[in-house]
């Protein structure tokens, strides 16, 4: 391995205040008839079993022009990007449209780097030589009339090649998968541990649902739902909770916005994210919605699972993804955000089993403020009336604050 020098756009200190606005920690970045069923399936089966979420780019996605989009979407929307440099790499030109996009969110969103050089010399990658001369020749031709996206290829490449990284040659892959993770995992910890002590408010009402509503260690089976208006934190509270007990679990997935992937992208696609996450597999073929109720049905039974489902806005949703406890084997637990109080006690789950999440007080939401915009815990003297009026307006909403801040 190079030295730990890691190459990134910015330190973990800089990332966007909407921390929880991430929807992957990992984007992998791959040739996949190079590195598909090992390296790429033993790093993705690691990162999951610690609890990091992360994107692969399986057979989820058929080419095209939307799903150039949904690419360009995950790598923005993630904070590590792991770029796998294989033999073939260059040889594809969606690999290197990654490529590019992964280095423009390097530099302005702050997206950190790691290059692994899977059996491939850095200094061949770094100065186009070999097949990567090859490759870059051929591009040239084919795109001759893209001449100037082959060069911005190009110079992603040697970009991701001069930042120090995992060289494979002459190591055996377990010891680098577990560098990799451990690497990851230490600087999602830090970022973590920063965020909750801005989440003003956060820390007393995961503890409530951690030791109220969740009953850890329980063999039973519990649906608990997390339930309040748009703004109000939900997702945050469900992502803590996530952060703090997956590893008591199995197996875990969390299900993000599922209110606008339902529609995006329908519910089949759900389904198989949800048994990707569990069983970490990703050759899972699901016909129709039936067929993928049986198999959650047929392959969870007997796992003790944490499942999350943020932003649930439909029945059928609830229905295809968790539709009933025995489905699921014992411990497991099962949480919902919702806006809708409503759908939750339609789909079996008593007040008992449902968090109302409270609206900051005046004094957590005057902290929030003023940690976001004095970094201090009060506003000076001269801004004291001036925040009082923006609590007023925000009515405890902490996303309110957030826009108060923005504007």
């Amino acid at each position: 391995m190079f030295p730990m020098d890691f190459g990134t756009g910015s330190t973990s200190s800089s990332f966007p205040s909407s921390t929880f606005g991430y929807t992957y920690d990992v984007f992998l970045s791959f040739r996949g008839k190079d590195t598909r069923n090992n390296f790429v399936g033993h790093l993705y089966t690691a990162l999951a079993n610690k609890g990091i979420y992360t994107f692969k780019d399986d057979e989820k996605l058929q080419r095209g022009t939307i799903i150039k989009s949904e690419l360009f979407k995950a790598i923005e929307e993630s904070r590590f990007a792991v770029v796998i440099l294989s033999i073939d790499y260059a040889s594809s030109s969606w690999c290197l449209i990654e490529l590019a996009k992964i280095i423009e969110c390097m530099k302005k969103t702050g997206l950190t780097v790691l290059p692994v050089f899977h059996e491939v010399d850095p200094s061949d990658v770094r100065h186009l030589e070999g097949v990567f001369e090859e490759a870059f020749a051929e591009h040239s031709v084919r795109f001759e009339d893209k001449i100037g996206e082959v060069n911005n290829w190009r110079d992603a490449l040697v970009k991701v090649a001069n930042i120090a990284g995992w060289d494979l040659r002459n190591r055996s892959e377990a010891p680098v998968i577990e560098e990799i993770v451990r690497k990851i995992y230490g600087q999602l910890n830090s970022i973590y541990s920063n965020v909750h002590e801005n989440c003003v408010g956060l820390d007393s009402r995961v503890t409530e649902i951690k030791y109220s509503y969740l009953g850890i260690g329980l063999e039973d089976v519990r649906f608990i739902g997390i339930w309040g208006m748009g703004g109000m934190g939900k997702t945050a509270l469900a992502r803590v909770l996530h952060q703090r007990i997956h590893y008591l679990f199995d197996a875990s997935s969390f299900i993000r916005n599922i209110r606008e992937e339902s529609c995006k992208n329908g519910l089949i696609s759900l389904q198989k994210q949800l048994l990707d996450d569990i069983l970490i597999e990703s050759n899972i073929r699901i016909r129709d919605i039936q067929c993928g109720i049986n198999m959650i049905k047929d392959r969870l039974h007997k796992k003790k699972v944490l499942i999350i489902l943020d932003d649930v806005n439909q029945p059928e949703q609830l229905e295809a993804l968790a539709g009933k406890r025995d489905w699921f084997g014992p411990g497991s637990r099962i949480i919902i955000t919702t806006r809708n109080q409503r759908l939750l006690i339609t789909h079996d789950m008593t007040e008992a089993e449902i968090y109302k999440v409270k609206k900051l007080k005046d004094y957590e939401a005057l902290k929030l403020f003023s940690r976001e915009v004095f970094k201090k815990d009060y506003p000076p003297e001269d801004f004291r009336e001036l925040s009082a009026n923006v609590i007023h307006y925000a009515s405890g909403l902490p996303l309110a604050l957030k826009f108060w801040v923005l504007a």
